[in-house]
């Protein structure tokens, strides 16, 4: 299935433009009367029939449409710290948006070697992730965040809150054990993973992250990459969805 992605909607009418109408009309060579699926970014898939084309836009008219389309049972928030290479960060996100999250939220720490983010390729990089993995709704991509101002904004959430990180001064829990153990609340409030950066969380911020209400939490007994520890507690959370759902 060829996914084609606009925020131009209205009227049972879409507007496909820039790379989407180049992608859709002059590389995949769709033209008036063809029937192409588009998403809104919003979890809607429209079944869809061009209507007209010009040198720079396509038209259409919805002739069906389906919510929740490629929709997971679950919130999942991945608070994860930039890495020096921006390569792995992306293969991060890409790999995150495949299996499903609903949020990135990238956060710069006292150990953090880069804190500027490129929000707008970020998202490019999500948005294709969303298209091919069959998804209606992107996930939110968020401007570089502070640690403290993370943390502050955390501090109204209700769902469950976890900290992965190397250090030994804190008890901790086996993440998908303690999804399990906390089911309910994973699927009602969702659940949000705190990675640090290369050289770790310092044990202040851990100090301050357990304050706020993080439990700290284990990704077993290897050493991991920051984008690889955090691509593991996405795992967890997709695989704890599907034990729970019947297989078609």
């Amino acid at each position: 299935m060829e996914l084609y992605y606009t925020d131009e909607i209205s009227g049972g009418r879409i507007v496909l433009a820039e790379d989407e109408f180049r992608h859709c009309c002059k590389v995949m060579r769709h033209s008036e009367g063809a029937v192409i699926n588009v998403i809104d970014g919003s979890g809607t898939l429209f079944k869809c029939r061009i209507v007209t084309v010009t040198s720079s836009r396509a038209e259409a008219e919805v002739v069906d449409m389906k919510k929740d389309f490629g929709s997971h049972g679950y919130r999942l928030s991945m608070a994860v710290a930039p890495t020096k290479n921006m390569d792995r960060y992306e293969w991060f996100l890409e790999k995150a948006v495949e299996m499903g999250i609903d949020a990135c939220i990238p956060v710069i720490t006292a150990r953090s070697e880069r804190k500027v983010i490129k929000t707008e390729r970020l998202q490019r990089v999500a948005l294709s992730a969303v298209k091919q993995s069959l998804k209606g709704k992107m996930p939110d991509i968020s401007v570089a965040v502070p640690y403290r101002n993370f943390l502050e904004m955390m501090s109204s959430c209700s769902g469950l809150k976890v900290i992965a990180y190397c250090g030994t001064d804190y008890e901790k829990h086996d993440l998908s054990a303690f999804i399990s153990l906390n089911e309910e609340i994973f699927y009602e409030d969702g659940l949000t993973v705190l990675i640090g950066p290369e050289g770790d969380f310092s044990e202040e911020e851990v100090r301050m992250a357990v304050e706020s209400g993080f439990v700290p939490v284990s990704l077993g007994r290897s050493r991991l990459r920051t984008e690889t520890a955090a691509l593991v507690a996405v795992s967890a959370a997709y695989l704890a969805f599907s034990r729970t759902v019947a297989i078609p």
